[in-house]
């Protein structure tokens, strides 16, 4: 059985899917407070499926904004991941269009960073990927169980809601962030010193401009900005040390 295979992508996907089960839960039980059907929230986790934008939509079906607010809400909120999808293509250019298409939908922050994880511990650019570095296969077993575990999981949330008195209390509004945080400790503990040390600064630089953003602008902008400067960030960064590890 390959590495680079479905099921290797599903192995792969582990951490997200036990972080999906707790967070999702946590959506349906929003979705079912704020007015929504058990078929509307099971319909809204599988054609949104995003988790900041699940809450922010029962949040607004529960304010009775208009359907065009929602939408335009929605995209800004999750605009982000064009640069993340941005990010993989080059690594996915020799895929069929279709595949390209399914990955790109289904992709998230948490499956990203697997992903990237793994691109990046296998030294791969995008020349240089191997089939069993970062294949279509694995992409989808990553993807596709990360999606189920997260239907799933807002299902129950939606059925088992009414005898769940409050989220918050539970912790279950802290798990996503619990989460992506390790993540992103595993993928910097798999790096080199050198690379380790750029990911800690991109890091703490993000989220120094995400606060600020947050204190200066409305709505979900600090993720777009910080994100954007972050990276550009770190991409600089790594180009000055590599002219001066050559020189």
């Amino acid at each position: 059985m390959s590495a680079g295979g479905f099921f290797g992508g599903s192995r792969a996907a582990l951490p997200v899917v036990l972080g999906y089960l707790s967070i999702g839960f946590a959506a349906g039980v929003v979705q079912r407070a704020a007015g929504l059907s058990v078929a509307e929230v099971m319909l809204l986790s599988l054609l949104l499926y995003a988790g900041s934008a699940q809450f922010v939509v029962a949040s607004l079906i529960a304010s009775a904004v208009s359907p065009a607010t929602a939408i335009v809400t929605v995209f800004f909120v999750n605009l982000r991941h064009l640069l993340l999808a941005s990010a993989l293509a080059p690594h996915c250019r020799n895929f069929p269009v279709w595949q390209n298409a399914l990955i790109g939908a289904q992709l998230t922050d948490e499956t990203f960073v697997v992903a990237w994880g793994r691109l990046t511990a296998a030294g791969a650019t995008p020349t240089t990927v191997g089939p069993d570095a970062f294949t279509a296969r694995w992409m989808f077993g990553l993807n596709v169980s990360a999606y189920a575990a997260w239907a799933l999981a807002n299902l129950a949330g939606a059925l088992l809601g009414g005898s769940v008195g409050g989220t918050r209390a539970l912790g279950f509004d802290f798990a996503l962030a619990a989460m992506f945080g390790a993540l992103l400790v595993l993928q910097l503990d798999a790096q080199p010193r050198a690379a380790r040390t750029t990911g800690l600064a991109v890091a703490a630089l993000a989220a120094l401009f995400s606060v600020m953003a947050a204190l200066a602008l409305p709505g979900n902008w600090n993720i777009l900005i910080a994100t954007l400067v972050a990276a550009t960030a770190g991409l600089f960064l790594q180009k000055w040390k590599s002219a001066n590890t050559s020189c």
